[in-house]
């Protein structure tokens, strides 16, 4: 009996220091790299191992944000949105002031439709962080775009670009608001075209008026005269933006004219995609009818990285006699909102959008380049000019030089 008691005993003193050994084993380890881990997992679309990691920080450290943060944000990816919010939520009562915690979580609203919530944690972030967090400012102008109040949205967007004018497609965003707020304006431009030969200058006069209506977006009315090879002609066109959904507009074009340098009749329509990380895709038609109907396959690719704007277009000219591709890259830095710009633009051969060329006559070996500036001098008047220069192929052995100068204003009401 003796021997059993000293047995039992001996047995709980080593149970007692063995125990907590073990126990301390299993548990240790270095939450940081746990994190990184999982974050690598998740990235990587393997979720549930991800989270596995994940919820044994949470079991040793509940208020572990990031580690919280990371969970909601699988969740929210996974389209789970109630369950991503459970994380945010703890994140946010485990540290009232951090940003990241406030901004996964209103993209979690935000995907899930739940403005009302989405406002007041707007509302709750603003106050514990205060007006100078430009990701949650950012997002209070995304709340007023879902809510269709553009123009207040535009008013928050520029001021979140005044001070953080490198937020991931920002310029895209403040370009649809743009198109969305602009309701009426007049404006009028001018080119002068100088030719280094016996070809005398060119003159065109262009002036135009812009609305809005629900069915068209922004609707366009432009009328142009020119006066070239000692004639003189007019033509007349109407544009289009209507919305096509959230993330999708188009565009319309018409016009009509009697001159030979004008097309007859000119058609283009074109989609535009607006994609994640500030990209833009287009793919359209255009149809210039001169003496021969002209059909032209174009796109373009374009893209917002911090202050500059990069768009290349690819045009596609199919003919009985061969086909032809032009091309022209365009770029812009912007400078205190988003149309103040300083513009470059080279191209190579013949492009329908730019009317001020000469369709006809220009062949492949074409080149331009064009530098110009436009900026928003008050609230209702804008301005631009560009100057530009070409060598135009007209033959094989016959190329013309050519200076355009191009000035215009614009007035919003």
């Amino acid at each position: 009996m003796k021997n059993l008691t000293k047995i039992l005993f001996l047995s709980v003193v080593f149970l007692t220091m063995t125990l907590p050994t073990i126990g301390l084993a299993q548990e240790s380890f270095d939450p940081d790299m746990l994190y990184l881990d999982a974050r690598k997992l998740i990235l990587e679309g393997k979720r549930e191992e991800g989270r596995m990691i994940l919820s044994k920080v949470l079991g040793k450290y509940p208020e572990y944000g990031d580690v919280l943060i990371l969970m909601g944000r699988s969740y929210a990816w996974d389209g789970k949105y109630d369950s991503a919010a459970i994380y945010f939520e703890k994140a946010l009562i485990a540290n009232p002031t951090y940003e990241d915690a406030y901004i996964a979580y209103i993209d979690d609203l935000f995907w899930s439709e739940n403005y009302e919530r989405a406002e007041a944690v707007i509302g709750m972030g603003l106050e514990k962080i205060g007006p100078q967090s430009m990701p949650i400012k950012y997002r209070s102008s995304r709340l007023f775009y879902y809510k269709e109040d553009y123009k207040s949205a535009l008013k928050i967007a520029n001021e979140v670009f005044a001070k953080a004018p490198k937020t991931e497609g920002l310029l895209g965003y403040i370009e649809t608001l743009r198109r969305k707020t602009r309701v009426n304006a007049l404006g009028a431009t001018y080119d002068y075209d100088y030719f280094y030969g016996d070809l005398s200058p060119w003159n065109t006069y262009s002036v135009y008026g812009r609305t809005h209506t629900d069915f068209t977006g922004s609707l366009i009315a432009r009328v142009t005269h020119s006066q070239r090879f000692d004639g003189r002609g007019t033509q007349a066109e109407l544009d289009a933006f209507p919305s096509l959904g959230k993330n999708k507009y188009g565009y319309f074009n018409v016009g009509y004219s009697q001159a030979s340098f004008f097309p007859k009749f000119r058609f283009g329509t074109s989609v535009f995609w607006n994609l994640p990380k500030a990209y833009e895709l287009e793919a359209g038609y255009r149809l210039l009818q001169f003496s021969e109907t002209t059909h032209i396959i174009t796109g373009s690719a374009g893209k917002y990285i911090s202050n500059w704007w990069l768009n290349l277009r690819l045009n596609f000219i199919p003919g009985k006699d061969g086909s032809s591709t032009s091309a022209n890259f365009q770029t812009r830095y912007y400078f205190s909102g988003p149309e103040d710009f300083f513009s470059i633009q080279v191209s190579t051969g013949v492009s329908p959008d730019e009317e001020t060329r000469d369709f006809q006559s220009q062949l492949l070996n074409s080149y331009r380049a064009r530098v110009g500036y436009q900026h928003l001098w008050t609230s209702r008047w804008m301005g631009f000019g560009f100057v530009g220069y070409s060598r135009d192929e007209i033959s094989e052995n016959q190329f013309r030089n050519n200076l355009n100068v191009s000035i215009g204003t614009e007035f919003r009401f």
